[in-house]
């Protein structure tokens, strides 16, 4: 089934930009079958693995059929945790961000009723609850069904499994009336099929198949992170590892702009990939990644849809792919060519049962690895140049160095202590270095606080104007125009003042560029 993006499905205006600002290019193949039938008013079976999206593929045509004036509830969504109450109920918020007058409420057991009671008299157009505590409201009478429009079981499996069997029943008996009855489920037990036979008319059966595909002979591994720490475990794994290239697969293009933004601030030389971006852009930042002026791309996976760059030697999955084939396409993107590759998964929560569900359709073990600490990140680096020394040493021709350090040891000093010494200084030098690559070290350019000056060798007898520096920068780096700061054009030199996090990216992409068709210099300018 040939996946669609969101705005083939006529969706309303409203939906789709609650879509879009969600980040999401392109319906996951369950929702791309469901949401035409659940948008004709057809019953629906769906069957479909956690992990693929089922939420959204009822959600999105659910907030589409509620009346907004009217404010009686319409839908009934029926889950078998008060966990998934309250995260189908999330995501039917961010979806019906736009369509103001549509109200949402779980109502689950361990909540205090009065609340929900309160909530429900106000009126609810959506409810999205637990068996247990929906059959309370109802035997109430503070849950009024006499206009639902829709009933839908999310995880039909697992609520038998549970023993909810007659609860659903109790709760589908009492529904009076024409209603759209719609069954998601992961299997298709026959207590299922019973339930099928009973509640729905003619329902349309939607099996998402699984296709067989092969995974990729390359090192796997999954890290166990909280998200505030996602984007430090991403750095050291990038020290560690100092892959040539590497891609980043995040689900949302705001996901990909946030984290392009904090990468490029720690001074990687990074850009970002996304289908809200047009193909000069694209092309561009393509470009930049295969003559690896930029080492790390960030992408979503519409975007990097056919990317075959034989050198990438590292894929980091900052998100754990929305559908279980986008994980075997993320992690194909390395170990090409018969080349090593290695595939990190960061794993939030419970994002670990996704996790599992990846691993069980791909028939292969991802390992759980240990976040590297900072100690271990340097213990890595000190290894990296002792392997240097080491390489040094079996080349030999190291006479005068053998001299300078005859005369140190004279000094009472052992070679022990000088080897330490030399590799201390070693280290010291890398954690400076590492200081002018994250911006910290240009020192003063006499440029406004938080910003850093730079000499260009053009000016105005060269024709150039403030909005051809603006254009220039801005068109070849990743640094929007409205950030560049102040601007003085000189007769033969210009001076352009950009955001010390972006001011290395810049030195090093206008390096021997071009404004206006002449070639350029620039470099950080001197006090003024």
């Amino acid at each position: 089934m040939e996946k669609k993006r969101f705005e083939e499905l006529n969706l309303s205006p409203e939906v789709n930009k609650a879509i879009e600002d969600m980040g999401f290019e392109e319906a996951t193949p369950i929702q791309t079958q469901s949401i035409p039938y659940i948008l004709e008013g057809r019953d629906v079976i769906g069957q479909a693995q956690t992990g693929t999206g089922k939420t959204a593929a009822f959600g999105i045509p659910t907030i589409e059929k509620i009346d907004e004036n009217n404010r009686n509830t319409q839908a009934l969504i029926l889950c078998p945790t008060r966990e998934l109450a309250i995260q189908v109920s999330e995501e039917l918020k961010r979806i019906s961000k736009y369509k103001n007058n549509i109200k949402t409420l779980p109502v689950y057991g361990g909540q205090s009723i009065n609340r929900q009671i309160k909530a429900l008299k106000k009126g609810v157009q959506i409810v999205i609850g637990t068996p247990g505590r929906v059959m309370d409201h109802m035997r109430r009478n503070t849950l009024k069904l006499n206009n639902l429009k829709m009933m839908i079981l999310d995880e039909a499996d697992e609520m038998l499994n549970m023993g909810f069997r007659d609860d659903i029943e109790t709760i589908l008996d009492g529904i009076k009336g024409e209603r759209q009855t719609i069954f998601f489920s992961a299997t298709m037990p026959k207590p299922i099929l019973k339930l099928r036979k009973k509640y729905q008319k003619n329902p349309q059966l939607i099996k998402v198949v699984h296709r067989k595909l092969t995974v990729p002979n390359i090192e796997q591994g999954y890290f166990e992170v909280k998200r505030r720490n996602k984007l430090e475990t991403l750095s050291r794994l990038i020290d560690i590892y100092n892959p040539k290239l590497s891609i980043v697969f995040c689900n949302t293009r705001r996901q990909v702009d946030e984290l392009v933004m904090q990468l490029q601030a720690r001074g990687y030389f990074v850009d970002g990939l996304h289908g809200g971006m047009n193909q000069p852009q694209r092309d561009r930042v393509m470009n930049k990644f295969k003559t690896a002026t930029i080492e790390v791309l960030v992408a979503t996976d519409v975007a990097a849809r056919g990317i075959d760059i034989d050198d990438v030697e590292a894929v980091f999955n900052y998100d754990v792919p929305q559908d279980e084939e986008y994980y075997v396409h993320r992690i194909g993107r390395t170990g090409r060519a018969g080349r090593t590759g290695r595939a990190f998964t960061f794993v939030s929560g419970k994002e670990i049962y996704k996790l599992r569900g990846i691993q069980k359709y791909t028939k292969t073990k991802i390992k759980r690895k240990k976040v590297p600490s900072a100690k271990d990140v340097e213990e890595i680096k000190m290894s990296l140049i002792l392997e240097d020394i080491s390489e040094i040493l079996q080349a030999g021709n190291l006479s005068r160095e053998i001299s300078a350090i005859e005369k140190l040891v004279e000094e009472d000093h052992t070679s022990i202590d000088v080897a330490a010494a030399l590799l201390k200084v070693m280290m010291e030098e890398e954690k400076k270095e590492e200081a002018v690559d994250n911006g910290e070290d240009f020192g003063n350019t006499g440029a406004e606080p938080g910003m850093v000056r730079l000499f260009v060798n053009v000016g105005r007898k060269q024709k150039v104007s403030p909005g051809d520096v603006v254009g220039a920068i801005a068109g070849e780096t990743s640094i929007s125009g409205d950030l560049i700061g102040l601007i003085d054009v000189y007769d033969r030199y210009t001076f352009v003042e950009v955001p010390r996090e972006y001011a290395k990216e810049v030195l090093m992409i206008m390096k021997n560029n071009t404004i206006k068709g002449k070639s350029i210099n620039i470099e950080p300018a001197n006090p003024r």
